[in-house]
């Protein structure tokens, strides 16, 4: 499997870095689109290299989920819903594969078709295509849903309405989006929201949430049991309609996919461990090759296995908000860097086997390089060289500690930024010229043991310094009603990032997003460079500027100083009943959603 999958990584150099093989060549109905060349799939694939169309149907997938859910409308900013359910329930126009950076192949829709500029794009629903009540799919579900979504849903389905200047009807089964924006990656956003159904909101207010209305979508499973807060369980329609699309061959082939919820992550391995639980994904490595040798382990009922990836890290650390006073002056965020102290943390969480997160594109070939900006990274930064953080063209790295709990050339270089900031230590107490003690509050999740052991040792650091944070602990609902608000001064955060970023950056790092509620730019970063970026990698019409523009933001976002970045996993530790299968061709996006459960399946020996 592994040697497989390296084997495919040699050439993918050239595909994550975005091959602009030049044109955008669509005329016509297309089976799927490449945001730059063609499909690496031809029209007649039989389906998805890292499924496998012989899987047997049958048994069922359980997973922990630490935490708790009050809504079963992920479409909507109000209430706490898992993450997964968008994904296992709501078919889309298009799918995206795991297999390429990014290129999606036709699901609800039978074919695409774009101009050379890709200033509209249409979509032909397939005949056939219908809902889980078994009601059609119709054109006007389609606009109805980009319509609500757009406008009354949740906040990420909004940037891309902005930029729609109409949606019409063009055919009895095919609709038209014209943008209004120059924006080639447009047309590939359209196939990829969830289509409900119109009628079901007749009289329904859409934005509610609650347990009592389960949207009506498509997909190979549909919500068949729950309880508040306790589990979700998802049934496989034996009578899909989506079955023999190539796309869905050899997916959803479990009867059974479901989701346990418990109070903290103890007693979610402990659920694993006697067998309430038949999968698990592990993040410490210290606890994969210390704890996973219980019984079940011992006697090959559960088996182990390490899945490379070839993603970027993407950014997982502790989040500064730059909207407060503490944070907003880059020295203090500098300074928190040199006290975090990872390599210390490091040791004591894994035993310092995990790499370090060094930028947000790390682990790719789209990461900024080291030392001073050159060539069209440089270019590009250099009209907004007099208000970017320094070190963002120069060149920035992480602070690197000795590895002591002591930390002194650590503590000594944050004390110097916080100086030259307006703080000094006072009677064993940092504070400002008024004598105003210098404190922050850190927001944290209940029942993240992981995160309050980091938060725990960086707390005993910043002691060193004068400071004692104040450290809040919060339920799912809680957590997520205050970051939707950006209601805290440092909070746990993880963003993922592709190999093909686009669009979805302006919300991750985007100023004119950056105050919208529920948003996801949780830093409040409003840099007019970052934008500068962003709009470059959505135009640029050669390989080397689009790498530059997202050198680029990375160097902006990384230099901000926004995140105190932990470890990246660029591999991935999952433990599962021996009866649970996957295809030993993986794709390049390796464990992602996508992956487990779809192309899994349940098999006895």
């Amino acid at each position: 499997m592994k040697s497989e999958f390296f084997a495919k990584l040699a050439g993918i150099g050239a595909a994550a870095s975005i091959t602009l093989a030049g044109t955008y060549a669509m005329a016509e109905p297309q089976h799927g689109i490449a945001m730059y060349g063609d499909p690496a799939l031809p029209p007649d694939f039989a389906h998805l290299p890292y499924a496998n169309p012989d899987a047997p149907t049958g048994g069922k997938m359980v997973t922990a989920n630490v935490g708790s859910f009050d809504s079963l409308n992920p479409y909507i900013q109000k209430g706490s819903v898992h993450w997964q359910l968008r994904y296992l329930t709501g078919d889309s126009l298009m799918g995206r594969s795991l297999d390429e950076p990014f290129t999606l192949y036709g699901v609800i829709a039978e074919s695409i078709e774009t101009s050379s500029e890709r200033d509209w794009v249409e979509f032909t629903i397939r005949e056939g295509a219908e809902f889980h009540d078994g009601s059609p799919i119709t054109v006007e579900d389609v606009i109805w849903s980009y319509e609500t979504l757009g406008t009354e849903g949740h906040g990420r389905y909004r940037g891309f309405w902005a930029k729609v200047d109409t949606l019409e009807v063009v055919g009895p089964r095919t609709v038209r989006f014209t943008f209004n924006v120059e924006d080639k990656e447009l047309a590939l956003i359209a196939g990829l929201r969830p289509i409900l159904k119109k009628a079901q909101w007749d009289g329904v207010e859409f934005g509610d949430s609650g347990l009592d209305v389960i949207p009506i979508v498509s997909g190979e499973y549909k919500i068949a049991d729950f309880e508040a807060g306790r589990f979700i369980s998802f049934q496989r329609d034996p009578d899909y309609w989506g079955a023999d699309i190539p796309f869905k061959v050899g997916t959803g082939n479990l009867d059974e996919v479901r989701l346990e919820f418990f109070g903290d992550d103890t007693a979610a391995f402990e659920a694993f461990k006697i067998g309430i639980v038949n999968t698990q994904r592990e993040f410490n490595v210290a606890k994969w090759d210390g704890q996973y040798n219980f019984p079940r382990i011992q006697n090959g009922e559960v088996v182990k296995a390490i899945l490379p990836h070839a993603r970027p890290s993407g950014m997982t650390g502790y989040v500064m908000n730059t909207r407060r006073d503490v944070f907003s002056d880059w020295r203090v965020r500098d300074a928190m860097l040199y006290v975090f102290n990872f390599e210390f943390i490091n040791e004591a969480m894994t035993g310092s086997q995990q790499p370090r997160i060094t930028s947000y594109w790390s682990n790719s070939p789209l990461a900024m390089k080291d030392g001073p900006a050159t060539g069209r990274v440089d270019e590009f930064l250099e009209p907004f060289a007099d208000e970017l953080t320094p070190g963002t063209i120069e060149g920035y790295a992480l602070p690197v500690s000795d590895g002591s709990e002591r930390n002194r050339a650590g503590i000594r270089a944050a004390l110097a930024q916080l100086e030259a900031a307006g703080y000094t230590v006072q009677d064993g107490v940092l504070a400002d010229a008024n004598g105003k003690p210098f404190t922050f509050e850190i927001l944290v999740q209940n029942g993240r043991s992981e995160q309050a052991a980091i938060i725990d040792i960086f707390a005993q650091s910043l002691s060193r310094i004068g400071v004692t944070p104040t450290v809040v602990s919060a339920d799912n609902a809680q957590f997520k009603e205050r970051t939707d608000a950006y209601d805290f001064d440092m909070t746990y955060y993880r963003r993922s990032v592709s190999l093909s970023p686009g669009n979805e950056q302006y919300a991750y790092y985007g100023s004119e997003r950056a105050d919208e509620p529920g948003g996801r730019n949780l830093m409040g970063v409003k840099s007019a460079a970052a934008d500068a970026m962003i709009g470059r990698l959505l135009t640029s019409e050669s390989q080397d500027d689009f790498r530059a523009a997202v050198a680029g933001l990375d160097r902006v976002l990384t230099a901000g100083r926004y995140v105190l970045p932990i470890y990246q996993w660029n591999i991935s530790r999952v433990a599962s009943n021996k009866e649970l299968k996957y295809p030993a061709n993986l794709p390049i996006f390796g464990d992602w959603p996508g992956w487990q459960p779809d192309v899994w399946w349940y098999e006895e020996d």
